[in-house]
């Protein structure tokens, strides 16, 4: 898919149909010329409903569409004949979605699995028909509800992709060509700053048939915490996913002080991202020589999983793999 294409964040109009007004009717029929009141309840009207899918990745499909609106509810008629309901409009999401109040940010609903529905906007109830409204003083009512009128917000829908494993790192660290050579996506992979523009997804194959999804995110400069960059586009992505694989490629000057960087700027935006599991892996070994290896493990955190691999050579992908997995099946075990 494009990188046009990828669309992760939309404001759109919703509004509810209005109930059906009840009906004000009574009774006529043949020999019975002063027949009760017999007015039905009015429909109410349809929902707004988010629905989770997960043949979706994008919210590309609602880019043009502004303004979403559900039908109203049928008035009632007469015979307590209630009136049809509308119908509810029903807006397909990627799993991951969060729908917010586009003026408060109170969050509204969040979609997480295939099939969910959450109703955003509640249809306005029908309104009683004059049937209700009969008493032993007051025979004939001449009246009935109106229905309900529709709700009707301004709210934005944001996405933030599911995955096991997030690839953190600066541009050029190397996550697009690890994620093409671990899994099937097919990311595009160039020597120069923000390759990635939009995340991209990778089922990695391990052993005995199973798999985890890693996911490659634009990469973080310094200041993305406070917009440079693509900023805060990215960052939302990585909330989701349940580990932080930290790509520090071998040829920087200090892997520790890039490290930590990366580390600073996840904790300014969410300091909750810091108590994700996390795995450093050093990558472009390729370009080091052995001698330097012990030199750079001295500059990065010792009690943090690392691992030093060579996507282009495809030396140590097991290893990250096999540290990867025992981070996602034993969560509570120092690794």
């Amino acid at each position: 898919m494009a990188s046009s294409n990828f669309i992760d964040y939309v404001k759109i109009n919703v509004r509810s149909g209005a109930g059906g007004a009840g009906s004000m009717h009574f009774r006529r029929e043949k020999h019975v010329d002063k027949g009760g009141p017999d007015g039905g309840d009015g429909g109410r009207g349809g929902h707004i409903v988010l629905k989770g899918s997960a043949q979706l990745w994008t919210l590309l499909h609602l880019k043009y569409q502004k303004h979403i609106k559900a039908k109203p509810g049928k008035g009632g008629e007469g015979g307590r004949r209630t009136g049809a309901e509308g119908d509810d409009v029903i807006i397909e999401v990627p799993l991951g979605t969060i729908a917010r109040h586009a003026e408060t940010g109170e969050q509204l609903a969040e979609i997480t699995e295939d099939g969910e529905e959450i109703i955003l906007l509640h249809g306005g109830r029908g309104g009683l028909g004059n049937s209700h409204f009969k008493s032993s003083t007051r025979q004939a009512p001449d009246y009935a509800q109106p229905g309900e009128p529709g709700q009707e917000e301004w709210v934005i829908l944001e996405l933030k992709l599911l995955a096991d494993v997030g690839l953190v790192g600066f541009p050029n660290a190397g996550k697009s060509t690890l994620l093409s050579v671990v899994s099937a996506a097919r990311p595009e992979i160039a020597d120069y700053p923000f390759t990635t523009l939009v995340p991209q997804l990778g089922v990695v194959a391990y052993r005995d048939y199973k798999s985890f999804v890693m996911a490659d995110i634009p990469g973080i400069i310094e200041g993305a915490s406070q917009g440079k960059g693509l900023g805060l586009r990215f960052l939302r992505h990585i909330e989701r996913n349940s580990i932080l694989l930290f790509l520090v490629p071998a040829t920087s000057e200090d892997c520790g002080a890039e490290y930590e960087t990366l580390l600073n700027e996840l904790r300014q935006y969410n300091p909750e991202l810091l108590d994700k599991q996390r795995i450093v892996a050093v990558s472009k070994t390729d370009l080091i020589d052995e001698k330097d290896y012990k030199t750079i493990r001295k500059r990065l955190p010792a009690n943090i999983p690392t691992v030093f691999i060579s996507a282009i050579r495809q030396e140590g992908l097991t290893d990250l793999k096999d540290l990867i997995w025992k981070a996602l099946t034993e969560p509570e075990t120092d690794l």
